[in-house]
């Protein structure tokens, strides 16, 4: 597996992968924009040219909120997307960003438990954030040094 920077040649994979996985999905074009974009970071896992996850993350200053992190299904619980978001985690901190926010849906208690062995702390709600489902999200901040 090689943890590498997201291109645009990796956009029909990444949305195969957004459409099964989110009630919401992001568009292609929704992508394109962030990726052009020079305070965000889009990483994918890759494995012989196929992607296996991505996730993204957009900076002000010394702080950035993920975006986004996702696994084939089909390839989940294999630790794919600890190794992915330790990676992106080690970046940020390289580049200076030391605080790192994400949101959660409350009912994703397999992401949750990642984050917290990544050194997240829960430290709010939303409530009634997410759509199709309606469901609160957990939010979550990482300051720790890697």
């Amino acid at each position: 597996m090689v943890l590498r920077e997201m291109e645009l040649d990796d956009l029909d994979q990444v949305m195969e992968i957004e459409k099964d996985l989110f009630s919401v999905p992001w568009t292609k074009e929704g992508f394109f924009t962030f990726l052009m974009k020079e305070n965000a970071m889009f990483l994918v896992v890759e494995e012989k040219q196929k992607i296996l996850g991505y996730c993204g993350i957009l900076t002000v200053l010394d702080e950035g909120d993920i975006t986004n992190v996702a696994v084939r299904r089909e390839r989940q619980k294999e630790g794919i997307g600890f190794f992915m978001t330790d990676g992106l985690l080690r970046l940020c901190h390289e580049r200076g960003v030391n605080v790192i926010h994400l949101e959660v849906r409350s009912s994703n208690q397999t992401a949750v438990r990642l984050y917290k062995r990544l050194g997240f702390e829960e430290d709010g709600i939303r409530r009634n954030y997410y759509t199709d489902p309606v469901e609160d999200a957990i939010l979550m901040t990482n300051t720790r040094k890697v």
